[in-house]
């Protein structure tokens, strides 16, 4: 079976922006090339990737129907009536599960069609249905150049891990715009925990990222020094805080008004300091051009991670999963009690020392799952979808917290497992390995993966920017475990739930996710997560604002 549908010539490029436009007056057949070279602009922007090259075509998705459904989180239940109702879950969920398994089952006979509960494993190597949506971030109606004279220049600091300088990055390209700044080329904080200060140019293609962007913003490298009676120096930024989540008027008065007054204006610091449901989709196709074009890794990142993927490739299919079974988050989450006293004592420290105080009850947590799957619960999850235990993964995950204990069961059901370290431990990786560059290694190797699976897609900066990513990349098959709808599964088979049951409900519960077609945005999805429709459009498109440029037009 084909992994993935294709055939056809590439598209033609537009030649103001390097970004290919579609023409509506021919067939579509479109191309995105995972490995090509700078020079050769397709949808997908990527340095030298190695000679291997494969293409897809979109807007011919596999003939198996996924059910795109977005489920609304529940909200936190407080108070006392709250405490009792989750109490009361507890302990009748085994239950009401059993009374809800037998009743549907036995209509199942008669509804089987509208509501299935088998997985095709073999078509989720393929990628989902595109329902003939093209990934296309080319502006679609007046997107002048910036002007040649700009009202000041714009340094900003975008802390936090990779991933959440990333979008800090796009968010100060499009503010840059906003305010007809130019944007002095980004800061990122020397890493906390990693102590990797790898910084912008250590990590990304500089000149490709100010080239890529030069009919949208100005870019400069440092502010330049001036000359004021007779004496050289440097225009001294003034430092802002951004309140969170600003809106673009706050960028349009208060930023506006200390640039105009300095000349400069220092944003710090600049991690979600810009609201990301704007109502103007040409500010958000900006973000997808800086996203998904401008922001490539430098060549030695590239390379290391060819190596991985032609290892991983060349014995077949491979997934990635982004196991987030760390400390950070397991404190975050307030889910101690099945670690032994010592190792909830270190999880309480940390969460004292990071995160506000709040009560929070496991077993509360874990009925509304809230709480991280296990690495066994992931391996179960994938067993009762039916992948089995020759199915190759590569993990990408930090220092799991518990060890062996936890990790040796998923082991046990899934022996292929690899990372970068056991795939690549030569010397061009090993030094940085937990640093900035290895996660970016990580990052392009769950990008090009048939099968991503992040198990908690939260506030993981890592799993939701690439889901957008390989939702952009062409609509690559994703695996996101409903928790909040697998808790009483769980919860039922420790309470002698069979074997045959569990893998029933598991399959009931995950047949009714996304597996990574396009789905409505809802909150609490980020657009960093999913950039459907903005950053898509259609040949045929009802709704005129989706459809496809036509060649030459902006």
């Amino acid at each position: 079976m084909s992994r993935r549908s294709g055939g056809g010539d590439r598209s033609a490029v537009d030649s103001e922006y390097g970004i290919p436009l579609v023409s509506v007056d021919e067939e579509v057949k479109i191309y995105i090339d995972l490995f090509v070279n700078v020079s050769d602009i397709s949808y997908l922007i990527l340095p030298d990737f190695g000679s291997y090259r494969r293409t897809y075509r979109l807007g011919e998705g596999t003939t198996f129907k996924r059910l795109h459904h977005n489920r609304h989180q529940l909200k936190q239940v407080k108070g006392l009536f709250g405490t009792l109702a989750i109490a009361a879950i507890l302990l009748i969920a085994p239950t009401l599960y059993y009374f809800y398994f037998y009743t549907t089952t036995s209509s199942s006979s008669s509804s089987s069609s509208d509501f299935p509960s088998e997985i095709n494993v073999e078509k989720l190597w393929d990628a989902a249905d595109s329902d003939g949506w093209i990934p296309s971030s080319v502006p679609r109606s007046d997107w002048p150049p910036p002007p040649s004279e700009s009202n000041g220049y714009l340094r900003v600091r975008c802390n936090g891990g990779l991933n959440q300088q990333r979008t800090a990055i796009c968010n100060a390209v499009l503010a840059a715009r906003i305010m007809n700044a130019t944007l002095v080329l980004p800061e990122l904080d020397a890493n906390a925990y990693w102590h990797d200060d790898s910084g912008f140019e250590g990590i990304y293609d500089v000149d490709h990222f100010i080239n890529s962007l030069k009919h949208d913003v100005r870019i400069v490298k440092s502010i330049p020094e001036i000359k004021k009676n007779g004496k050289t120096k440097k225009i001294k930024a003034s430092q802002l805080r951004p309140p969170r989540d600003a809106p673009i008027h706050w960028y349009t008065t208060v930023a506006l008004e200390r640039m105009k007054e300095h000349g400069a204006i220092y944003l710090t610091p600049f991690s979600h300091r810009l609201a990301e449901e704007i109502n103007n989709p040409e500010y958000q196709r900006l973000r997808c051009r800086v996203n998904y074009h401008a922001l490539i890794f430098k060549p030695h990142i590239m390379e290391l991670s060819n190596k991985i993927v032609d290892k991983l490739r060349s014995q077949g299919h491979f997934m990635s999963i982004h196991l987030r079974f760390e400390m950070d988050m397991l404190s975050f989450a307030g889910c101690f009690d099945i670690f032994s006293p010592e190792e909830q004592k270190i999880l309480r420290k940390y969460r004292q020392e990071n995160f506000a105080e709040k009560k929070l009850i496991y077993s509360e947590r874990r009925a509304i799952g809230k709480c991280p799957l296990t690495p066994e619960e992931v391996g179960l999850i994938l067993r009762a979808m039916g992948f089995d235990n020759s199915t190759r993964i590569y993990l990408a995950a930090g220092d799991l917290f518990g060890g062996a204990r936890f990790m040796n069961p998923f082991r046990t059901l899934f022996p292929l497992l690899e990372n970068h370290t056991t795939l690549d431990p030569s010397t061009d990786l090993t030094p940085t390995a937990q640093g900035l560059i290895g996660s970016a290694v990580d990052y392009m190797v769950c990008l090009l993966s048939d099968i991503f699976m992040p198990t908690y897609d939260g506030p993981s900066n890592f799993a939701n920017n690439l889901l957008g990513h390989r939702l952009y990349l062409g609509f690559r098959t994703a695996i996101r475990p409903d928790r909040k709808g697998l808790a009483p599964v769980f919860i039922g088979r420790e309470n002698g739930m069979g074997k045959e049951e569990f893998e029933e409900a598991v399959r009931r519960v995950m047949v009714g996710t996304s597996f990574g077609g396009p789905h409505k945005r809802v909150s609490p999805e980020s657009f960093y997560t999913n950039s459907w429709p903005e950053c898509f459009c259609q040949k045929m498109a009802v709704n005129h604002g989706d459809r496809c440029p036509k060649l030459g037009s902006t």
